[in-house]
């Protein structure tokens, strides 16, 4: 799961992705850059938790601003680095 998720940050198709924190039904978030539903439900098939029905996917069509497809490259900037 985890290896997908870089797989798919590196390949530029993941804009961000993370746990929500509250332990609710709704596990964690995933936003793409496609456009269509359709290519996030190929790309969310590719995911083992999902192929191994652990996680399920509600996928939405969303719009938000261009400055997150910065985020990955900021990440690397700023992350902590484990010695």
């Amino acid at each position: 799961h985890l290896d997908n998720i870089t797989r798919m940050a590196e390949a530029g198709d993941l804009v961000l992705a993370g746990p929500f924190m509250d332990r609710q039904d709704l596990r964690g978030i995933y936003v793409f850059d496609v456009r269509t539903v359709a290519e996030a439900e190929a790309l969310t098939n590719t995911d083992p938790a999902i192929k191994a029905g652990t996680l399920r996917m509600e996928l939405r069509p969303w719009y938000g601003s261009a400055a997150l497809m910065k985020v990955n490259e900021l990440h690397e900037q700023v992350a902590k680095i484990d010695i």
